[in-house]
């Protein structure tokens, strides 16, 4: 690592930008956060405590942050999807590297303005697919990269979000309506999965795919009969609901980080401030069939690669249990995995008389390292990811999991093109510029 620590200004210092940030209170001498820019007083004032700057390097937006002098190496960016690329320009123009929270534009013609501002810059631009540094996906990619099951001819990837998940963030919460949020479901969820497959299947590239999917579970008709506007407020059938507020944030503590945001002007957050926020306003108090979500619940992609191998992607919402499971077959084996269990299968042809015509190895991986256990998000995927960031900066040698900005057009042009697809009905093409 370089001796002197990069320096980094937050840009939206929410819980993921704040999350990648905290990497310097534990590794002082490799990042040091010297700034903040946020439009919430309090986040900015929570930040310069967190991490010992002064009022003099807080900001309310990115571009008055852009409008002064270069005042730190990096950027890290974690506003909302829709703000990525209009906070990043302005930022690479002064002059910034960035590691900028996934996904990178929330749309197509957005990604090819931020591609052609960093090419134009010549930025260092990393993106936050945290999910390849697991030791779950990094053990998968180094055996595929060791050729241990030959040629891939299928991926088939499976992402399971919970049903406790699915409320919170696709029904209630900020990625329910694409009209607020600008983005489908598929990339706010599930582009870490599509980055995955492109990783996974780096050799080739996709060419064509088709994808289906819609809301299934969560609209006004599919709503109880004397359901209630709000969980706390009007609804009789609360108490044997399974996706009451009161339940999901009081009882069981649930995605507070999110339920409970902005509400720093309350004080002391008590269960009675709580019980009365989702009685009126909060967003999350809201009956789960009578929000203004628009995004789908479940979607299937199907992709063809130019070499001939072919992908699936399965997002379902609602799930009871929340995993990813994915299962790769090559021309000389096959490998099987499910991260919740952080279990790998290895399977290989086997034509030894009297045996089984297959072999089974069975693997948990695990990463050595001090980094993972003091940032377990996403399979200790976070800190492993910020430690590649400053590695990506000073020159060292990445690790295979490094996500620069030209490694995730791909995996995204894909979440584009199959909701495209799911819009049209049919099949589409996926071209480079």
């Amino acid at each position: 690592m370089s001796k002197k620590p990069i320096t980094a200004i937050i840009v939206g210092a929410g819980h993921r930008g704040i999350l990648y940030a905290s990497y310097a209170l534990h590794y002082p001498d490799q990042l040091k956060i010297v700034g903040v820019a946020d439009l919430n007083p309090h986040k900015r004032a929570k930040a310069a405590e967190m991490f010992g700057f002064g009022e003099d390097m807080c900001f309310e937006t990115a571009e008055e942050l852009a409008a002064r002098p270069k005042l730190a190496d990096a950027i890290i960016n974690g506003t909302m999807d829709h703000q990525h690329v209009q906070t990043s320009i302005p930022l690479l123009e002064r002059g910034y590297d960035m590691l900028l929270e996934k996904p990178l534009a929330v749309n197509e013609e957005e990604m090819w303005q931020l591609v052609e501002a960093a090419r134009k810059h010549n930025s260092k631009v990393m993106i936050c697919h945290v999910l390849r540094y697991s030791p779950f996906y990094a053990d998968i990619r180094r055996r595929i990269l060791d050729g241990e099951i030959g040629d891939i001819i299928s991926i088939q990837c499976n992402e399971y979000v919970s049903y406790h998940h699915m409320i919170m963030a696709y029904v209630r919460g900020k990625w329910s309506n694409t009209k607020i949020s600008h983005s489908s479901m598929l990339l706010a969820k599930s582009c870490h999965d599509m980055d995955l497959m492109m990783w996974l299947n780096s050799e080739t590239k996709p060419v064509r795919l088709a994808s289906y999917g819609n809301n299934f579970q969560f609209t006004p008709e599919k709503s109880p009969e004397n359901a209630g506007t709000r969980c706390l407020l009007d609804c009789p059938i609360e108490p044997d609901c399974p996706y009451s507020a009161k339940k999901h944030y009081l009882d069981k503590e649930l995605w507070g980080v999110y339920v409970w945001d902005n509400l720093e002007h309350l004080g002391e957050l008590t269960p009675e401030k709580k019980i009365e926020s989702l009685k009126t306003d909060n967003p999350y108090g809201r009956c789960v069939w009578k929000c203004d979500n628009d995004v789908v619940d479940h979607q299937s992609v199907v992709i063809e690669f130019e070499n001939g191998a072919t992908g699936t992607l399965n997002m379902i919402g609602g799930a009871a249990k929340a995993n990813r499971t994915v299962h790769i077959v090559g021309t000389r084996g096959e490998i099987e995995g499910d991260m919740l269990a952080n279990r790998v299968i290895v399977r290989k042809f086997n034509l030894r008389p009297g045996e089984d015509y297959y072999s089974e190895d069975v693997f948990y991986p695990s990463d050595e390292s001090d980094v993972g256990g003091k940032f377990l998000g996403h399979g200790g995927g976070d800190g492993r990811l910020v430690e590649d960031f400053i590695k990506y900066l000073t020159g060292e040698e990445t690790s295979i999991s490094c996500t620069s900005l030209e490694d995730s057009i791909y995996g995204h042009l894909a979440v584009y093109k199959a909701d495209e697809s799911r819009e049209k009905g049919q099949a589409v093409e996926l071209t480079l510029r």
